[in-house]
């Protein structure tokens, strides 16, 4: 017998149901938001102007940070608004989106993770074939591949928690609508839907860290036949990308990789991942990467001359930078 389901809206418990604290929440994290999309954005801006981040692991990277800013959007907003209101609802339909674009943007940043990583092992390992390898067209189906990748795993939640009937219990316990906080209002068995929860953003997370990690164990084993200079240059790429991959991976496989049971510490590790790492990315990657920051300088060194409205360098910064 099919249950049906007689919830039309959700109650979102947030981090804290204190007037206070809710307040402190709302100016630290609208400050946070704001970060995110501040630093995100400039290095998109700088990217697509530049020219000397024609290369493909900067080409991976305007798509990272573009998900960081659209995966951080999917969930910061509401959070930040619902931190003023008394009693934040959501209704099902808005649920269901936002379960839908949360694990479309943050699959999307884990498949890029992982192209960004083989980017690197291209680039260290064959490097008289990675022009060939990593040329734009194969660069723009692997993207392709990530954006129907993830299209195909967020339309996967959208089945689990669609699947789940809703009796009366709404409240979640949680800042945002995700399958795991909803598993635990559904009126009935949950435990196939968890481990088909677990086999797919689960296996996601663990097989995509466990590729990424070995990828780049062989790409710090290779740099022992590099010189000294070449070793140094290698090693500040990739520190970057293993910091990132570590402070989103680490988080998102606690959550999603265990049975349905939940935890005092879960809001405060999914904010690691939903808020903090968005907002460390363009950190890492613009202060541990002297060409992004060389291209920034060229950005905001340039004038915009009143007679003709063009874009003009510095001559001495070109020559400086080059």
């Amino acid at each position: 017998m099919q249950l049906k389901n007689n919830v039309t809206e959700f109650i979102l418990l947030g981090l804290t149901q204190d007037p206070v604290r809710k307040k402190i929440v709302f100016v630290i994290f609208l400050i946070f938001y704001l970060g995110i999309l501040l630093g995100n954005l400039l290095i998109i801006v700088t990217i697509k102007i530049s020219r000397a981040l024609g290369s493909p692991m900067y080409f991976f990277l305007f798509y990272l940070s573009l998900s960081d800013a659209c995966f951080s959007t999917s969930i910061a907003p509401r959070m930040i608004a619902d931190a003023l209101l008394k009693n934040a609802t959501i209704s099902f339909s808005e649920c269901m989106i936002q379960v839908f674009t949360f694990h479309f943007f943050g699959c999307l940043e884990i498949f890029i993770l992982v192209l960004m990583a083989v980017d690197r092992y291209v680039a260290i390992c064959k490097p008289l074939h990675y022009i060939t390898i990593m040329s734009h067209q194969v660069c723009g189906v692997l993207m392709s591949l990530a954006w129907l990748g993830s299209c195909v795993h967020s339309s996967a939640q959208i089945f689990l928690a669609l699947s789940l009937p809703f009796c009366g219990p709404n409240v979640i316990d949680h800042y945002f609508c995700d399958l795991q906080p909803l598993l635990k209002l559904a009126c009935t068995d949950t435990y196939v839907t968890n481990l088909l929860l677990v086999s797919n953003s689960g296996a996601i997370c663990t097989v995509s860290f466990i590729m990424l990690v070995l990828s780049y164990a062989i790409i710090l084993h290779s740099l022992r036949n590099h010189s000294a200079e070449g070793r140094k240059r290698a090693l500040s790429t990739c520190i970057s990308h293993i910091i990132v991959v570590i402070l989103f991976f680490g988080p998102c496989i606690f959550i999603y990789t265990r049975p349905a049971t939940t935890f005092s510490m879960d809001k405060m590790i999914a904010v690691f991942y939903t808020i903090g790492t968005p907002l460390f990315n363009p950190l890492i990657y613009t202060l541990r990467n002297a060409e992004v920051k060389n291209a920034m300088r060229m950005l905001w060194s340039k004038k915009l001359m009143p007679d003709d409205k063009r874009w003009i360098e510095i001559p001495r910064l070109i020559q400086c930078l080059n």
